[in-house]
C-alpha cells in the first residue's frame, strides 16, 4: 500500500508539473495524449485507493462543488487598502513623508507593479498545498471561496520549491478581454442584458454557487503579495521572484526603481503600453522595495505607508446632459441612453452613453442639464461617472423615468428580480419587430444574403414588412419603386429568401428569437423533438429533460408557443416552405451515431471544426458544448483544453482523436 501511496503523489507532482508549464510558463513538454495517459492512470488508482485520494489532486480543476453559503473568516494578516493619487507632485510629496521617518539621506529602492482591475483575494497554503481562498471583504474578513478557487488554472494547488511551511499569499483575479467578449456575444444571442464590465464579471464569478460555472468562465489570477510570520525574504522585489519559482503566476513587468525618477519613467512606459494589454490595469502600485524599511513605516488606520498607488487619469471629459433617450431591443428590453453635448476623448467625438438602467440613473443623481463626467469604460462604451456639483443650478429637471414604451406607448413592465424595464407590446412594437426581422435573416439563423438590416428597416417603415412571416409574401413589384432597391439587389434579396427555406429545422427555431434560445440551445430542441409540431405540444417538464435546457428556457419557449400571433407566423412560414422538422434518414450508415452526444474540441488536420461538427449531426449525432455524465465521446484535437480531458477521464468517457473518429464513422457504434 506505501508503493501505491507513494505513486499517486509521484503522478500528481507530474501533471501539477505540466500543469504549470502549460498554464503559467505557456511551454508545454508533453503531447495532450501523454498528458492524458498519465491523468488516467492517476485517476484509475484513485479510485481504487480512494483513501489516498488528495483533496488538491490534478484531477479536481472541473469543479463540480456547490456552495450554498460561503462562510465569512477573519484574515490572519489584514487585507489593507492602497493610498492612491492621479498626480505626480502627489508622489514626490509621499516620498518627502516616508524619507522623513526613514531618513532624509537613505537609500530608497521601489518596486513598480502594474495594478489589476480585478478582484482581491487572499490565498492561504500549508506544506505547499492550497487550504483556503478568502475575498478581500472589509479588509478584517472576507468570504471563504476555496471550492470555486480551485477551479482557476492558474492558481496553483501543490507547490514546488523551496517554499515557506505556512504563508499567504495576496492577488488579483481578472477576467482578460477576449473572454469578457466572448461571454457577451453568447449573452446578446440569447437576448440578455451584457455584463457591464470584466472587473464587476470576475467578482461576481468568485460567489457563483455552483464551481463547475466558475470552471467555464476564463479568469486568471496574477499575484503581488506575500503575508507570514517568517518569510525568511528581504525585499518585495525578492518575494515576486520567490512565488514565481513556487508555481505563481507573477507578472514579469514588475521593475525595480532606483529614484522617484526612475518610478514616473515607469509610470510613462505603461501609460501608453497598457492600451495593447490583454486586460485591464487601471494605474501603477509602487512600494518601498526593502521589508525592514517597510516595516519601519507600517501602516495608518486604513493603508500602509509604504506603498502608493498611482491611478492613471481615465481618458474622460466634462460636457453637458442634454437629453435622456430610451432605446427599445429585440426582447423589448429598454436602455435609458444618455445625449451628450459632443465632447472629444481620446480622439473620438462622443455625442452618446449608456445609462444601462433606471437604477443607474438614480445611483447618479442625474439631472437633464448636468455638467457630467464621461470616460470611455474599458476603452468601448463611453458612461457618465459622475456629476459635477458646482455647476449645478436648483432649476434642474430631474430624470423620471418613463412608464410607457418611446415607440408604441404601450405600458412597461419590470419583473421581480430584473433590472430592465421590458415592453411587452412585442407584435405592435417597431423596434421589436424590426429587431426580430434583423435577427431572423442574421448570419447564424437564416444567413438570407442580399438582406440587410437597413433595408429591413425600410421595407418595414414602408409596410411591407412588420414580422417575420412577411419576408415570404414579399413582392418584387412592390419593392422596385423604392429607393436604393435596384434590379439587381432586388434579384439578390429574392434569391436569398429563396435559398433560406432550405436552411434545417434548428436554423428556424434559432431564427424565431425565442428569449434564451440561443444557437445551441435550438440544436438541442430540434434533435430532441424533431419537429415544430412537437416542440410546440411540449410541456416545460419534458424540455428539461433535454441536455443543457433548464427551467428558465423551457418557460420562455412555452410561454412563446402559448401566443397565438407567434402561432400564426410559424403556420405561415410552413406553408412558405421553411424546414420544420430535422432531416433524418434512418438508414445505415446515416444513422450511426442517432441519439449519441459528443463534444468537439480543439484543431483538426483533416476536418474544421465545425465541419466534423455537421457530419456528425449528418450521422444523427448530437453535438454538445460541455463534457458531462451524459456526454458519450469527447472528439478531442490539438489543443483542446485538458480540463475537458480531466472530466472525460474521471467520467470514463473515451477521447476521439481525429483518426479514432474515422475508424468509427467507419465500423458504426
Amino acid at each position: 500500500m506505501e508503493e501505491i501511496q507513494k505513486k499517486i503523489s509521484q503522478l500528481s507532482n507530474e501533471l501539477n508539473e505540466h500543469n504549470h508549464l502549460y498554464y503559467i510558463e505557456d511551454a508545454p513538454v508533453i503531447t495532450d495524449f501523454k498528458f492524458d495517459q498519465i491523468l488516467s492512470e492517476l485517476q484509475d488508482l484513485e479510485k481504487q485507493y480512494p483513501q489516498f485520494k488528495d483533496p488538491n489532486s490534478p484531477t479536481q480543476r472541473v469543479g463540480g462543488g456547490v456552495t450554498k453559503f460561503f462562510d465569512t473568516i477573519e484574515h490572519r494578516y489584514p487585507m489593507y487598502s492602497l493610498s492612491n493619487t492621479y498626480s505626480k507632485d502627489e508622489l514626490v510629496q509621499w516620498e518627502t513623508r516616508i524619507r522623513k521617518i526613514l531618513g532624509v539621506d537613505t537609500e530608497i529602492c521601489y518596486t513598480c507593479e502594474l495594478k489589476f482591475d480585478g478582484a482581491s483575494i487572499s490565498l492561504t497554503y500549508e506544506n505547499g498545498a492550497l487550504v483556503q481562498a478568502l475575498t478581500r471583504g472589509d479588509g478584517v474578513q472576507g468570504d471563504a471561496i476555496t471550492t470555486n478557487v480551485k477551479t482557476i488554472n492558474s492558481i496553483p494547488l501543490k507547490l514546488k520549491g523551496n517554499y515557506p511551511k505556512f504563508f499567504e499569499i495576496r492577488g488579483e483575479i481578472i477576467l482578460p478581454w477576449m473572454g469578457f467578449h466572448k461571454m457577451n456575444e453568447k449573452r446578446a444571442e440569447l437576448g440578455e442584458p451584457l455584463y457591464s464590465n470584466p472587473r464587476n464579471t470576475a467578482s461576481g464569478s468568485l460567489k457563483l454557487q455552483d464551481s463547475s460555472l466558475v470552471a467555464e468562465r476564463p479568469l486568471i489570477c496574477f499575484f503581488y503579495a506575500l503575508a507570514a510570520d517568517q518569510l525568511m525574504i528581504d525585499s518585495q522585489f525578492e518575494a515576486l521572484k520567490k512565488a514565481r519559482e513556487w508555481g505563481f503566476k507573477v507578472p514579469d513587468s514588475a521593475s525595480l526603481a532606483h529614484s522617484i525618477d526612475e518610478v514616473f519613467e515607469f509610470i510613462t512606459e505603461w501609460d501608453e503600453k497598457r492600451k495593447s494589454l490583454p486586460y485591464e490595469i487601471d494605474g501603477i502600485v509602487i512600494k518601498v522595495n526593502q521589508l525592514n524599511q517597510q516595516n519601519k513605516l507600517g501602516f495608518t488606520a486604513k493603508a500602509p505607508r509604504w506603498a502608493m498607488a498611482y491611478k492613471y487619469q481615465a481618458q474622460q471629459a466634462s460636457t453637458v446632459l442634454l437629453e435622456v433617450q430610451y432605446q427599445v431591443g429585440r426582447t423589448g428590453a429598454i436602455t435609458p441612453v444618455a445625449i451628450l453635448k459632443p465632447v472629444l476623448i481620446s480622439g473620438t467625438i462622443v455625442k452618446r452613453a449608456s445609462l444601462h438602467n433606471q437604477d443607474q440613473i438614480e445611483k447618479l443623481g442625474l439631472r437633464i442639464g448636468d455638467t457630467v463626467f464621461v470616460e470611455k469604460g474599458g476603452e468601448i462604451i463611453p458612461k457618465i461617472i459622475g456629476i459635477d456639483q458646482d455647476k449645478r443650478a436648483s432649476f434642474k429637471e430631474e430624470i423620471s423615468f418613463i412608464s410607457n414604451c418611446p415607440e408604441c406607448k404601450y405600458p412597461l413592465t419590470r419583473e421581480v428580480g430584473e433590472v430592465q424595464h421590458y415592453c411587452k407590446n412585442e407584435i405592435a412594437c417597431p423596434p421589436q419587430q424590426i429587431g426580430k426581422i434583423q435577427h431572423f435573416i442574421g448570419r447564424k439563423a437564416m444567413n438570407i444574403e442580399g438582406l440587410g438590416g437597413e433595408t429591413v428597416s425600410l421595407l418595414f417603415h414602408e409596410g411591407l414588412l412588420s414580422n417575420i412571416a412577411d419576408l415570404y409574401r414579399l413582392k418584387k413589384e412592390k419593392i422596385l419603386p423604392l429607393e436604393r432597391m435596384a434590379e439587381k439587389s432586388v434579384n439578390n434579396l429574392f434569391e436569398g429568401i429563396g435559398k433560406s427555406k432550405n436552411k434545417p429545422f434548428s436554423k428556424v427555431l434559432f431564427g424565431l428569437g425565442i428569449r434564451y434560445v440561443g444557437e445551441t440551445v435550438a440544436k438541442r430542441l430540434a434533435k430532441a423533438f424533431g419537429s415544430m409540431n412537437a416542440l410546440m405540444g411540449a410541456t416545460a417538464e419534458a424540455m428539461t429533460e433535454t441536455e443543457e435546457i433548464g427551467g428558465r428556457i423551457a418557460e420562455s419557449v412555452v410561454k412563446y408557443f402559448s401566443k397565438s400571433s407567434n402561432i400564426e407566423v410559424i403556420k405561415v412560414l410552413s406553408s412558405s416552405g421553411l424546414q420544420m422538422e430535422e432531416a433524418q434518414n434512418l438508414n445505415k450508415p446515416h444513422s450511426i451515431f442517432k441519439g449519441k452526444k459528443f463534444v468537439v474540441s480543439g484543431v483538426f488536420e483533416h476536418y474544421s471544426r465545425e465541419g466534423i461538427k455537421s457530419e456528425i449531426e449528418s450521422f444523427g449525432g448530437i453535438i454538445i458544448s460541455s463534457v458531462s455524465s451524459k456526454t458519450n465521446f469527447l472528439v478531442a484535437g490539438d489543443g483542446t483544453g485538458p480540463s475537458k480531458k480531466t472530466k472525460a477521464v474521471d467520467l470514463r468517457i473515451p477521447i476521439l482523436n481525429e483518426k479514432d473518429f474515422l475508424n468509427l464513422k467507419e465500423q458504426g457504434i
